[in-house]
């Protein structure tokens, strides 16, 4: 992606099944659960570089040992420093103590059974070590300590807060990640009251009612209590202080995760080749977690996978399949395959089947696979093209002709080059500028002046900022006659609120098109009428909220919403003609069956709160206001 966005976190939650004298027996080390945490997290590093963090619980440990240990990091390399922190605790040891598990568990930090780790993306707010998951809700009773780390944005958040200040809290901030380790907190602790209420009347002490609490504490009840006005995509994982452990995931399946399990671990992450990579198995063997569902890990190591919330229609983020999961899975490899090679038929219309004075490239690094697509489906072009030259030349085809229809051959390069990212502690403005526009690098002498048309495919545009100031200010300079631009993703027309940093409609150069064309061709005041339909809204029920936004969108064609996005990001003064060509949300489907929630390209919020969010969205436009719609 050109534009950098920041998006969705990573979770990874490790439970060894087997006493920790095991794995040294067995793997030759008793850290063998924070090893494969490390590796786990490290495969997923893509998901998030502005925090990490990790929380380990230790299984039966007696009064007045340490149990829980959490450690976060929010260095530049978040990642290296957390493990680098953890592992100083090991560094000095003795041979003798690195192979004594019984001594590890009870002198050392990190050395528990249950494990879970989280990668960081800061969608919205600072950047400080208090907003670095794991969150940790701590109490002097096992069963009420409580450590929280997730993939999630929530739009109803100010409803949950209040909320909590009717049971009569006092949370003390208000954000998503609070407020729902606040609202599950609090329905732990009414479940645990309710059992030691239960037990306490037959006589038992209540050490006693502790460990019968661990046995009974029912986790699919409670967590189907407090996420039930949960609204927004989610994959949330838990630990409780005993032991216990969970997953859940929101019922349309927005956000991902995947699980395997055998008769030494249970693994949870948010990308199933970590899995796979992290514990050598197939792919056939790593679960995805059902939409609504949550798995459940008992301290006793019992497995379940239990229905939380009722599954809705399934809507699972279709920016994992373009551009925010590793390009290591199969199923994401071939998707954005797809994606390239559905675009070929419009890319050869657009260069009028000119392959001799046509160049292919792509914007590295991550539309290399859509790219691969797009040269399949460009092949397949070129092979039909030729067999209808062969047709139509019938007996006067001579093997001279034959010769120069045969040698009509796809010019594929790589023209972009990403530079190092350069760092400028210039105050100018101007000059800072200029040297942050070189980010990318061009392959000089393969475009023929003035004579060559450059196709560049890139996985998605959102603000369209980068493409401007940098890739086709630069390619420019080759002197190309055309530049044709080609989106594996379709326009980015609306906000999300389920984890992508995108919440301001004036970013995404789709909504700036559409708001040029609606003042260029006299219709700006149906602005104004969008704008006071979302006010009128405000303070209705948010199930009758609907998005105001939309209709402005028909009032102009696909492919002029196109043509004035390649405007907006044509430099000034720059000579050859500049052309965008998006896939469509149709296209998109197709491709990426699998994962349907498209609401940022069509519009179709999965919950109500996504109806909200987009009017508030186009509501701070139109007031020239800069903050979040959520």
């Amino acid at each position: 992606m050109s534009d950098s966005i920041k998006h969705e976190c990573g979770v990874a939650l490790i439970r060894l099944l087997k006493p920790l004298a095991y794995y040294q027996e067995k793997y030759g080390s008793a850290l063998y659960g924070l090893n494969k945490m490390h590796l786990m997290m490290q495969k997923q590093r893509n998901r998030g570089q502005d925090g990490a963090g990790i929380a380990t619980i230790k299984l039966n440990m007696p009064p007045g040992l340490r149990y829980i240990s959490r450690t976060r990091s929010n260095d530049p390399d978040a990642l290296k420093g957390l493990f680098d922190h953890v592992y100083n605790y090991f560094n000095h040891l003795t041979k003798e103590q690195l192979q004594n598990p019984d001594w590890l568990k009870e002198n050392l930090p990190f050395t528990g059974e249950v494990l879970l780790g989280h990668l960081r993306y800061g969608t919205h707010g600072g950047n400080n070590i208090e907003t670095v998951h794991p969150f940790l809700r701590q109490n002097n009773w096992k069963n009420r300590s409580l450590v929280l780390a997730g993939n999630f944005n929530l739009t109803n958040v100010d409803e949950m807060f209040e909320e909590l200040v009717g049971f009569g809290q006092y949370p003390k901030e208000k954000s998503d990640t609070v407020t729902v380790l606040e609202k599950i907190g609090h329905f732990l602790d009414d479940e645990v009251q309710r059992l030691h209420t239960w037990f306490k009347p037959d006589g038992y002490s209540n050490t006693e009612i502790n460990d019968l609490i661990f046995e009974h504490l029912d986790l699919q009840r409670l967590l189907r209590r407090a996420s039930k006005k949960f609204d927004g995509g989610y994959t949330m994982a838990g630990l409780i202080g005993h032991g216990d452990a969970f997953v859940i995931r929101d019922p349309h399946g927005i956000r991902p995760a995947f699980y395997y399990q055998d008769d030494e671990v249970v693994v949870v992450a948010s990308e199933r080749p970590a899995i796979q990579t992290t514990f050598n198995v197939h792919v056939n063997k790593v679960k995805e977690l059902e939409p609504g569902n949550a798995l459940i890990i008992k301290f006793n190591g019992k497995i379940s996978e239990q229905a939380i919330l009722d599954p809705k229609p399934r809507t699972a983020c279709s920016f994992e399949r373009i551009y925010f999961s590793r390009g290591t899975d199969r199923d994401i490899y071939l998707e954005r395959k797809k994606l390239g090679e559905q675009l070929a038929e419009t890319v050869l219309k657009a260069v009028d089947y000119d392959f001799k004075n046509t160049v292919f490239s792509f914007v590295p690094n991550t539309a290399e696979s859509s790219f691969l697509g797009l040269i399949k489906g460009l092949e397949k072009g070129l092979n039909e093209y030729k067999h209808e030259k062969i047709i139509k030349q019938g007996k006067e085809l001579t093997p001279a002709k034959l010769e120069k229809i045969l040698g009509n051959s796809l010019r594929i390069e790589k023209i972009i080059v990403k530079d190092a990212k350069l760092r400028t502690f210039i105050a100018d403005d101007n000059s800072r500028g200029e040297l942050v526009s070189h980010v990318y690098d061009v392959t000089y002498g393969i475009v023929e002046n003035d004579k060559d048309t450059l196709v560049l495919i890139d996985d998605s545009i959102v603000r369209g900022t980068t493409l401007r100031d940098s890739i086709i200010a630069i390619v420019s300079r080759l002197r190309p006659k055309k530049i044709i631009i080609v989106s594996s993703a379709p326009q980015i027309r609306f906000p999300d609120c389920y984890g992508i940093d995108m919440s301001k409609m004036r970013e995404f150069v789709a909504f700036r098109a559409l708001v040029a064309l609606l003042k260029e061709n006299g219709k700006e005041n149906l602005l104004q009428e969008a704008y006071k339909r979302c006010k009128a809204q405000e303070n209705l029920p948010v199930e009758k909220m609907k998005n105001e936004v939309a209709p402005l969108y028909e009032e102009f064609s696909y492919e002029e919403i196109s043509q004035k996005v390649a405007e907006i990001v044509t430099p000034a003064g720059i000579k050859p003609k500049v052309e965008i060509i998006f896939q469509t949300v149709e296209g998109l489907r197709k491709a990426c069956p699998g994962n349907n929630g498209d609401w940022y390209f069509s519009g179709n919020y999965p919950t109500p709160g996504g109806n909200r969010v987009v009017n508030r969205a186009f509501i701070n436009f139109m007031e020239n206001r800069d903050v979040r719609a959520y």
